[in-house]
């Protein structure tokens, strides 16, 4: 069996500095104005929890 060549960084880090950015955006909407701006900002935020729940679901058993 060969050993696997190693990943590079974006491929590792890629998905989780988008989330991080998205999550970032959005704490910083929430905070400038009300109405749409306030949909924005929970749409950015619910980012990270669609994730994890699509990560749980997705899951090898």
């Amino acid at each position: 069996m060969k050993p696997r060549a190693p990943l590079p960084l974006p491929a590792i880090f890629g998905i989780p500095a988008a989330i991080a950015l998205v999550t970032a955006a959005g704490l910083v909407t929430a905070l400038l104005d009300d109405g749409l701006v306030d949909a924005l900002s929970w749409a950015a935020l619910s980012v990270p929890v669609l994730a994890a729940a699509r990560s749980w679901w997705n899951r090898e058993r």
